[in-house]
């Protein structure tokens, strides 16, 4: 299974993360700079194009690059406290996108100071359809930075459900 992780703004791929993500397959992670890229959504999608990603995950601004992303290559997503309210962090996402079919999980810290849960909970009612059915986590005493810990029950409930589809 190929997975392709994409870290916050100002972040990187930790080695925990990457050692718990290499459980599941092959990680790319690549380097991202939010702030100076100016077309990141289509260079990330021709940058992987060929290696037929399985699932995307993302963390943040990571979180929202894979939202859409995910839906570019049609995969299943995790993603960890997304920045979705904030879209315009990634400039140029095509307006085109095909509407999401494949499994979404969105895990929110009730505690995160940068990123409220209740915007995501706004956006995603608004954006995704009536009838898809996708799996919210919220974590009680978790704020914006993800413990490695919750990120493994994370990501061992999201290959649970992929690996059933």
């Amino acid at each position: 299974m190929n997975i392709l992780y994409l870290h916050g703004l100002d972040g990187s791929l930790s080695e925990e993360k990457r050692t718990a993500l290499s459980k599941y397959g092959v990680v790319f992670g690549p380097q991202i700079d939010y702030r100076s890229s100016e077309n990141i959504f289509d260079s990330l999608v021709a940058q992987f194009q060929d290696k037929k990603i399985d699932v995307v995950i993302g963390n943040s601004a990571g979180g929202l690059a894979g939202y859409y992303i995910s839906l570019a290559y049609n995969t299943p997503c995790l993603i960890f406290n997304p920045a979705l309210p904030y879209s315009s962090i990634i400039q140029n996402i095509p307006q085109n996108l095909p509407k999401r079919e494949k499994y979404l999980q969105v895990v929110l810290g009730k505690k995160d100071d940068v990123i409220k849960a209740n915007d995501n909970l706004v956006f995603l009612e608004k954006n995704l359809d009536a009838d898809f059915e996708y799996s919210t986590h919220l974590l009680n005493n978790v704020g914006h930075q993800i413990p490695i810990a919750n990120f493994e029950t994370e990501l061992a409930s999201f290959f649970d459900v992929v690996g059933r589809e």
